[in-house]
């Protein structure tokens, strides 16, 4: 064979291979584009469920989701600009005014806990008990540190729904030992222990928690505790570039029996972190 027949074999191999890696291309391509992105809260990351939710949904559909993990309030502002499909949150007020003004397309309720008032074990301030409204009266006269997360998320939406009915509208500069870190609840977790001050957390981040220190649950079981959370599709007639199908069978997913049961089988020690209720409409 002459080096220049050589060549041209050479030649007409890479044309071929060019040609076969440009027929993968759109299966590359499409295969790529088989995922969501999911606004959801810390929470939801921080307890372990997603490590077991995301995966089942993967196994059941072939879709994997790319999870952004911050406050409810920030999460439900990346829906409003298009920056995820779907939301997986837990502020209800705030995402009926999320749908309500057209940004998603509906609220399903998929699951609950509870927030649980910690502190450290001595109870300095005299809270632990089951009325959360009367845990921060007495920490607003004790001067005890109290961590808020101060993120705009459902837990601090929540603290501060609590604070208004203890009669301190803002907290902020009226008690003494009020911090807000800015942050998710495993670093207010954190802050929290390393300094021995009281925190309100939900039960499912608590219980995957490991740094607990000298902390405790001091106070739970008040129903003005509960802890709802929604997945809300974000509206493709607002961003035209949202995976709404693919958004849609997440949801729709999260709320059947398969999705409920894969919630109901997250546990730590024997406890169940969250409590599916899709079909008992929520709240």
């Amino acid at each position: 064979m002459t080096k220049a027949s050589h060549r041209r074999g050479l030649q007409r191999r890479a044309f071929a291979l060019a040609l076969a890696a440009a027929a993968l291309l759109p299966l590359a391509v499409q295969a790529q584009d088989k995922f969501i992105v999911m606004s959801s809260t810390t929470s939801t990351e921080q307890s372990g469920l997603f490590a077991q939710l995301l995966p089942a949904f993967k196994k059941a559909s072939g879709m994997a989701i790319r999870v952004v993990a911050q406050g409810t309030g920030q999460a439900l502002d990346m829906g409003r600009r298009g920056d995820a499909d779907v939301l997986f949150v837990h502020d209800r007020v705030a995402e009926e005014k999320f749908v309500a003004e057209g940004w998603g397309l509906a609220r399903r309720p998929v699951m609950y806990n509870d927030f649980i008032v910690i502190g450290p074990k001595a109870d300095p301030a005299g809270v632990k008990g089951h009325d959360v409204v009367e845990a921060l009266k007495k920490l607003a006269a004790s001067k005890e540190a109290f961590i808020s997360r101060g993120d705009k998320s459902g837990t601090h939406a929540a603290e501060l729904r609590y604070w208004k009915l203890a009669g301190l509208d803002t907290p902020v500069g009226k008690v003494a030992g009020y911090k807000e870190c800015g942050c998710g609840m495993g670093p207010a977790l954190n802050m929290a222990s390393s300094i021995n001050a009281y925190v309100l957390a939900d039960r499912g981040t608590w219980l995957a928690f490991k740094n607990r220190g000298d902390l405790a649950i001091l106070v739970e079981g008040d129903q003005r505790l509960f802890n709802q959370y929604g997945v809300i599709v974000v509206n493709p007639a607002r961003h035209p570039h949202v995976k709404k199908d693919m958004a849609q069978a997440f949801a729709d997913w999260v709320v059947s029996p398969a999705g409920q049961a894969s919630i109901a089988e997250y546990k730590i020690g024997g406890e169940p972190l969250f409590f599916p209720n899709a079909q008992e409409r929520g709240r």
